[in-house]
């Protein structure tokens, strides 16, 4: 049975979706990527077009974080791997013991066995963002011990576990259903906070510095207190003043001015830098970055993580590719993701900047490396998004020099680039293009296409690339309907996108998401169309999504019938009846809306129980007394 035939007529029927005609074009590698001269745009982007044809070179390590890491990576834990360790590194720096553990974070026993190793056997002390970091590692059913003894070490050496990490700790055990282990870390958190004699401390340090603008009589006032300065006690003041970050700074700065046998490190360095890395401290964050710098002492990868997803979070594109190069002058290089990451955030903008994607790519050879498919698909991703298709095939032609065969990522990237051109039929035969060299597009791939043309007002168009995609046995799936829907909702084609659902949830038997159904239904009542919203929830309760009745309620007690509120009330259960909360909340709703006479009505249709229920009584009742005083 052809299954794509229902689908495509009854909802160009239902829509009145009018025919169009689909001229024959071009090749797309003809008609879009005509080779263009690449040197051209490396001139203005200040790239080599060599440096994406002759990359061939072996990854370059030059730092000793590469070796100790290579050893821990390449070896089972063992006493032979203690030894070679201890000969070729005897001292580790808290930036390179943060770095190994990232590269271990997805191997926790042996993280565990490092961190054991290397504070039992070399003299490394942890601060308190290393033992955060480890404690995030460890949160995992099969380490779950380990967790446990290094959150007791922690607290015996005077740390305790910050919001952050205690919320980030506490949502993984409630993801991997540990409800016991949940209730144990919110004992021993707490009892960490109420035990720690830090914490009176640190709230009166940071009364003071919020009391007043920082003047000499700040720094006289903390001055008088005596304080026992550590690298600990300065995190936690810090992390507190994280919101102020102009005083966090001037804080930071007295200490490194107190004549107290303390002085700032890389753990104090990398922990102002966490609390000044956002869109309204950035000036002070590059001026401390380049003090840490001067004084000798490096950012860490966990804190570069961290910074650099808040940059790219606020759409601080600049900085972070900045943030970005810095690291890559640095012994700890980030990975080849975080790059994939960062080209995947500027190709995100509206308009990407091509200056920064080449950038990236730069460092990223500069260090060493060979462009991986990753880096390549970040590159294209841009130069599609931005138009800019000729450059975007003789990427694709570089990838292939270099070993790389464009995959379904690619070529959805080139339909997303063209159909935000509006260049439909382009991104249409890039499909076939696909085929013809042997990739079956896949959900994902359609669903980019399908939404070009919903966003294009072109849902006739739409609808024929659903039905080419289901007589190639390609299955709708809640992601793509939602698609759909959200396309025909935006042009206000509000009966197509019922019948569509409905169509595709009875032949298709998905399950569209909950959020798909609500969107639908509020539409639905905003037009008055009662019957078919009621419709949608009947196959929400088939589908076990729970009752939906806020709209409903606040619909029916406006303009429905008695009538209405009674077919509502019994597609709203799965039993015979709803619940009396149900029955109330209607009845309350009509009383609002001073419609009284239809609440009676609807009482006399309840069952018996409902009508003797306590405080619906007790609603009608004061009702009356209400009409009887008026």
């Amino acid at each position: 049975m052809n299954r794509a035939r229902p689908i495509l007529t009854s909802l160009r029927l239902a829509n009145s979706l009018l025919s169009t005609r689909v001229s024959s074009t071009r090749s797309l590698f003809t008609q879009v990527t005509q080779y263009s001269d690449f040197h051209s745009l490396s001139k203005n982007q200040s790239f080599s077009h060599s440096h994406f044809l002759n990359t061939h070179q072996k990854l370059f390590f030059s730092s000793k974080p590469n070796s100790a890491i290579e050893l821990v990576l390449a070896n089972d834990w063992s006493y032979e791997l203690e030894h070679e360790l201890e000969k070729s590194c005897p001292t580790l720096t808290h930036e390179t013991v943060i770095y190994i553990l990232k590269k271990l974070d997805k191997d926790p026993e042996k993280a565990g066995s490092f961190f054991n190793w290397v504070c039992e056997n070399t003299g490394f002390r942890p601060s308190s963002l290393v033992y955060s970091l480890m404690l995030r590692i460890l949160v995992n059913k099969e380490t779950m011990k380990q967790f446990w003894i290094t959150l007791r070490k922690m607290k015996e050496q005077g740390f305790y576990v910050d919001e952050e990490t205690y919320l980030t700790i506490a949502g993984q055990l409630k993801k991997a259903k540990m409800a016991s282990d949940v209730v144990a870390l919110n004992h021993f958190h707490n009892r960490m906070l109420s035990e720690n004699a830090m914490e009176n401390v640190v709230r009166k340090v940071v009364d003071i510095v919020l009391g007043s603008e920082w003047s000499n009589g700040v720094e006289n006032e903390l001055g008088e207190m005596k304080i026992v300065l550590s690298d600990n006690f300065v995190i936690r003041v810090l992390k507190v003043l994280r919101n102020y970050p102009s005083k966090a700074l001037s804080f930071f700065h007295w200490v490194g001015r107190c004549n107290n046998g303390h002085e700032h490190n890389t753990v104090t360095y990398n922990a102002v830098a966490r609390v000044l890395g956002r869109d309204d401290s950035i000036e002070l964050f590059w001026s401390v970055v380049e003090e840490m710098k001067s004084a000798g002492h490096e950012m860490d990868i966990d804190t570069y993580i961290k910074i650099s997803r808040q940059f790219q979070k606020v759409k601080m594109m600049e900085d972070a590719v900045k943030l970005y190069e810095f690291m890559m002058d640095s012994p700890f290089k980030p990975s080849v993701q975080d790059c994939s990451m960062l080209l995947r955030s500027i190709s995100a903008n509206d308009n990407p900047n091509l200056d920064l994607v080449f950038r990236v790519a730069k460092k990223y050879e500069s260090a060493g490396h060979t462009l991986s498919k990753v880096v390549y698909d970040g590159i294209h991703r841009s130069l599609t998004s931005a138009g800019r298709f000729d450059e975007a095939e003789n990427i694709m032609k570089a990838m292939r020099n270099a070993g790389y065969q464009p995959d379904n990522i690619t070529y959805s990237q080139l339909v997303f680039g063209l159909c935000k051109a509006r260049r439909l039929e382009d991104a249409c035969k890039v499909l076939d293009e696909m085929e013809a060299e042997g990739f079956l597009p896949d959900i994902k791939t359609w669903t980019i296409l399908i939404q070009g043309h919903c966003v294009a007002n072109e849902l006739d168009k739409a609808l024929m690339c659903l039905a080419k995609m289901v007589e190639k046995n390609c299955n709708i799936d809640a992601d793509l309907l939602e698609v759909l829907i959200n396309g025909f909702l935006h042009w206000n084609r509000i009966d197509g996108a019922y019948r569509l659902l409905v169509e595709i949830v009875n032949k298709e038997r998905i399950s569209p998401w909950q959020a798909t159904y609500k969107k639908l239904i509020e539409k639905l009542l905003g037009n008055g169309k009662l019957e078919e919203a009621l419709k949608l929830l009947h196959l929400m309760k088939k589908q076990n999504y729970p009752p939906f009745p806020e709209p409903f309620v606040k619909y029916i007690s406006k303009f429905g019938t008695v009538e209405d509120a009674a077919d509502f009330l019994k597609a709203l259960s799965v039993k015979e009846y709803p619940s009396s909360s149900a029955y109330l909340h209607v009845f309350q709703s009509f009383f609002q809306e001073g419609r009284e006479s239809e609440a009676k009505d609807l009482l006399f249709k309840c069952p018996h129980h409902i009508r003797k229920h306590s405080e619906i009584c007790n609603l009608f009742g004061s009702a009356q007394n209400d009409n009887a005083t008026s």
